[in-house]
């Protein structure tokens, strides 16, 4: 084991001679990082992450001293000083050269490895790092802390999504599932969910473990397929889930000195497809053990109790192992060295028992009994006696041994007998026995100065031609290809190479190495003679097929001519694929075990014997679609029969038609460089080379010109859309403009509209003012005429005074007498005058109930069009005027009411006053009372036909009523004349005088009240008419 210390330097070797580790341990070197300073230290690594290729290794340590191993070239070099702990490490799939850190202040550095700079810093967590897990595409990463997880787009180191999530539920690993679009989300509480990474859509959720074996999970591992999950924690028990079938199908008990698991990784092969079978379990104390989950066996272990590892990564490859150990120093173990004792080849079936070579041989000396040494004889009876075997000396014995013999142990002819007797190899060593048998030399150096030359421009466009789903298939055909081209011309200008490579690449993906060199030695051997008509297809070969087709099977081969079916069409289409398109996966992978165990012309016999036995469906076919649908597609054959046929074929055909005559021994690869090929017409494929080239030149020259024309195109496309736009533009201020002129034609319009209905208004404001002013000034006369009136009612009083204190001495008690009667008559004669009042609140109510009507109607109106917005306040103030106005002529109503209640009450008084004149006469008290029964008859008929005539009046406020007034005073007139004529028979004749002079002046008072009367009447007539014509105003 050798040992490293990188001290103070940034740059050196990993180790100064080739390593060559030990198989008990498989240390190939080990790092340490001792400081020189004047107290010397240890720097304990931390972290240790493999790139893509899996020979470069970053590691860092706890100062933040960040280095890059590269174990295949043997140099070391310090690419970052961080000055803090790094927490995790991640390599950049996309860009090779950068990788991903997270450092103990939260945040994640990206640095580049050759320039050694900061590339980008990403913030965002609020607790350590512990985990950075990159997509597959190198698109995406996930960086996971205890109570968070985002995602980052690599591209622009952006955040795209966080999962947030309950403190009491923490977060124990986030991880992308190799080559898948999936993201794995796996909880304290053992919940584990599957997401979409694009849409992070929730795909599924694994169910919870069974409580017999429930154990908290903390560390995962998923195979290179993503299809088993592994899954451990402080338990010896370790969970195997099937992602296919979202279910747990094993659960594997370690040893019993396994208490807790501390990391979980597979171990990868380049032979196993992706479905890795191999679990590295790294426990409490320090020891990782690789185990086989399929057979629950212990394989080997790393680390022991006193060198015990803290943590481990495993290359992608398979073929290296860093792990962290616990005192801070990084081991590098070597896979190989620790499996090969596993991986050594099965003992043989068969036992050589070889002669000693310095002694002569003698009769009974090769004379031996042989009772062991032979595998699982079976059982003899007992009667039997043990049978001996002579061996009869082999002169060509040693020249056969040798030449049979393959690399890694292995006889080619006891692996021909073993396929002869299973039919296949096991699947398990397939690969392992056609790396021996093809004898692969693995010249990475020669094959990565092909890969180095890059895509090749024949294939630059493949996915076209060949659109295949997968992206990682697709290029690394792309990659093989164009390393078979750069490897020899011919290959770039072969058509049918895709179609001959491709089920190698997709055996071997994961390996270009071994798929490049199992191609080459394909080409080499199985591919002889295949060039030398090229481009056309090989007619020599096809011809010592259709030889052998017609030695062993003339009427197929008649029936092939006769329908003019050629050896192109039933025997090319199987060799330019390799028999992949007409067999399945098992069936090809079979039948090239035997193809790559014989010679060369075993290819060949396998056409003619794959016709052959299709014999019968080739017969029964007799158009050329079918033949061709029946080589390019897979048929009801089985592959035994055909493989049985090929070695009936091999042996007895004539030696003159055989291909082996014509087509060499195989020749393997040389190691170090790859053989030069040229068997082909070179100056076929120059020609080609030269055609080409020229027909590239003239197809740039071409692309130039049709560019320059397309600019100029542009150029010309961009002139028009510019000038259209102009006059759209043009085109559009025009509409515009005449658009505007419309709108101020509608608004002149409008603002014309509006001046006329403002003069209208203005006009009725006027013819209002008037109105009103007219109404003032009959106000201000009625006011004159009011005081007048009242001037000469308290003239009447002082008169009425003066002779009621003459007259009181004498009728005092008289009066006091008739006061009750009196005050009853008055009653009566208020409830009818407060009838009469009613009357006309009764017409006011009404009239003003039109009015509010129309008030609303013509508000209504101005509300229902838009042009009357600014003119609203207006008519609203004068509504509020009128409004004013209207409770002005209210209060002069009710103002005349209580003057004419002061007139009628004053003719009462008036009138008792008569009466009171009339009683002091003794001797006329009769007639007195007589004349006033009539007087107070006269007056209820009056105030009757008064209620009736307001009734009337109220129904009908503008009916003409002088005629009826005129009957009415000439019926009050003649009605007291009849009262006192029929009187005046009865008294005496100087009585009689009197009482004639007084009724005289009685009628003369009653006359003017009445008047009087009337012209009240006449008044509130007029301003019933006046309230009647005011609505219609309004509703002009």
């Amino acid at each position: 084991m050798q040992s490293t210390d990188l001290g103070n330097k940034e740059s050196g070797k990993i180790w100064h001679r080739k390593p060559s580790p030990a198989t008990r341990d498989g240390i190939i070197v080990n790092i340490i990082h001792n400081t020189s300073d004047y107290h010397p230290k240890v720097l304990r690594f931390l972290n240790v992450a493999f790139d893509g290729t899996g020979d470069c290794l970053i590691a860092g340590d706890h100062q933040g001293n960040i280095y890059v191993f590269d174990l295949y070239g043997n140099r070391f070099n310090l690419v970052q000083r961080t000055a803090q702990a790094c927490t995790a490490l991640a390599f950049n799939l996309r860009r090779k050269s950068e990788f991903l850190v997270a450092l103990a202040d939260y945040s994640i550095k990206c640095f580049d490895t050759v320039t050694k700079e900061l590339v980008s810093w990403m913030r965002g967590h609020e607790s350590s790092v512990f985990s950075i897990s990159v997509h597959a595409s190198g698109k995406y990463a996930i960086t996971t802390s205890s109570d968070t997880a985002q995602l980052w787009d690599l591209d622009t180191f952006q955040r795209k999504r966080k999962l947030n999530i309950r403190q009491s539920v923490g977060i124990q690993k986030v991880f992308f599932l190799p080559l898948s679009n999936t993201i794995l989300s796996c909880f304290k509480d053992n919940s584990i969910f599957a997401w979409e990474c694009d849409t992070l859509f929730c795909k599924y959720q694994l169910p919870a473990p069974p409580e017999s074996s429930s154990i908290l999970y903390k560390v995962f591992a998923v195979t290179r397929d993503g299809r088993i999950l592994a899954a451990g924690g402080k338990s010896n028990h370790l969970h195997l889930w099937c992602l296919e079938a979202r279910q747990l199908f094993r659960i594997i008990q370690m040893p019993t000195k396994v208490r807790a698991i501390r990391h979980l990784e597979f171990l990868p092969d380049s032979f196993d497809a992706g479905s890795n079978q191999v679990l590295g379990v790294l426990s409490q104390d320090g020891i990782m053990r690789f185990i086989n989950i399929q057979t629950c066996k212990l394989l080997f272990e790393i680390g022991s109790l006193d060198e015990g590892i803290s943590s481990s990564v495993i290359s992608p490859h398979g073929r290296y192992i860093a792990s962290i150990m616990e005192n801070g120093s990084l081991n590098v173990y070597s896979v190989q060295a620790l499996t090969q004792e596993i991986n050594k080849p099965p003992l043989p079936l068969v036992k050589v028992i070889e002669d000693l070579p310095k002694k002569k041989l003698s009769s009974s000396d090769l004379k031996m009994k042989v009772t062991s040494g032979r595998v699982q004889q079976p059982a003899k009876p007992r009667g039997s006696k043990i049978q001996t075997r002579i061996l009869k000396q082999d002169l060509t014995g040693d020249f056969e041994s040798k030449k049979n013999e393959l690399p890694d142990g292995l006889n080619k002819k006891r692996l021909q007998i073993l396929l002869k007797g299973y039919g296949e190899y096991p699947t398990k060593y397939r690969m392992f026995i056609w790396r021996s048998l093809l004898q692969l030399p693995e010249n990475h150096t020669a094959f990565s100065s092909l890969i180095d030359k890059g895509t090749h421009v024949t294939f630059l466009n493949l996915q076209k031609k060949y659109p295949i789903k997968s992206r990682k298939l697709l290029r690394v055909l792309q990659r093989t290809l164009s390393a078979l081209a750069h490897w020899s011309v011919i290959f770039s200008d072969t058509p049918y190479l895709p179609l001959l490579a491709f089920p190698f690449v997709k055996l071997f993906q994961n390996n270009q190495l071994i798929c490049f060199e199992v191609i080459a030695t394909l080409i080499i051997n199985w591919c002889q003679h295949w060039f030398e008509y090229f481009p056309n297809p090989p007619i020599n070969i096809l011809s010592m097929i259709e030889n052998v087709l017609a030695f062993h099977d003339k009427e197929l081969l008649q029936h092939f001519i006769d329908h003019d079916i050629t050896s192109q069409l039933y025997a090319w289409p199987l060799l330019e694929t390799v028999f992949s398109e007409v067999l399945t996966r098992e069936e090809w992978l079979k039948l090239f075990d035997n193809i790559f165990s014989n010679h060369p012309s075993f290819l060949l016999m396998t056409v003619a014997a794959y016709n052959i036995c299709s014999r019968v469906p080739l017969l029964n076919c007799n158009l050329k679609d079918d033949f061709e649908f029946f080589f390019h597609h897979r048929n009801n054959l089985d592959i035994n029969v055909v493989i049985r046929q090929v070695y009936h074929l091999m042996e007895t055909t004539p030696t003159d038609i055989h291909p082996d005559s014509m087509l060499n021994v195989f020749v393997a690869l040389t190691k170090g460089q790859y053989p030069v090929f040229n068997q082909y017409p070179k100056f076929i494929v120059d020609y080609q080379t030269q055609e080409r080239e020229r027909i590239r030149n003239d197809e740039l020259d071409y692309l130039r010109e049709r560019q320059t024309v397309e600019d100029m195109q542009a150029e010309v496309d961009q002139q028009r859309v510019e000038d259209e736009a102009w006059y759209q533009k043009q085109e559009l201020l025009r509409k515009a403009e005449e658009t505007r002129r419309e709108m101020l034609l509608q608004e002149e319009e409008k603002i014309i509209q509006q001046r006329q209905r403002l003069a209208a208004v203005k006009r009725e404001l006027q013819v209002k003012e008037m109105h009103l002013q007219d109404a003032a000034r009959r106000r201000f006369l009625k006011l004159q005429q009011d005081q007048q009136e009242m001037e000469l009612r308290r003239l009447d009083d002082e008169i009425g005074r003066k002779n009621l204190t003459e007259n009181q001495a004498a009728v005092a008690k008289e009066m006091r007498a008739d006061a009750d009667a009196y005050r009853r008559k008055v009653d009566l004669e208020e409830h009818m005058f407060h009838k009469l009042i009613e009357a006309g609140e009764t017409q006011s109510q009404k009239t003003q109930k039109v009015i509010k009507e129309n008030l609303a109607k013509a508000e209504q109106a101005c509300l229902n069009t838009d042009w009357q917005i600014q003119s609203l306040h207006k008519q609203k103030c004068d509504d509020l005027q009128r409004n004013k106005c209207y409770q002005e002529v209210a209060k002069l109503l009710r103002e005349n009411r209580r003057k004419e209640i002061e007139i009628l009450n004053a003719m009462v008084e008036r009138e008792a006053k008569k009466w009171k004149e009339a009683e002091g006469k003794e001797f006329c008290l009769r007639s007195a009372k007589k004349a006033s029964a009539l007087s107070d008859a006269s007056r209820k008929w009056f105030l009757k036909q008064e209620i009736n005539a307001a009734v009337e009046h109220a129904e009908n406020p503008c009916h003409k009523e002088e005629p009826r007034f005129q009957n009415e005073q000439e019926d009050a007139s003649c009605l007291p004349r009849t009262s006192h004529l029929n009187d005046s028979s009865e008294m005496h004749p100087s009585t009689q005088i009197s009482l004639n002079r007084r009724a005289v002046e009685w009628d003369t008072t009653e006359q003017n009240l009445i008047q009087k009367v009337r012209n009240l009447r006449q008044r509130l007539t007029a301003q019933a008419r006046h309230r009647c014509q005011t609505p219609h105003l309004l509703a002009a």
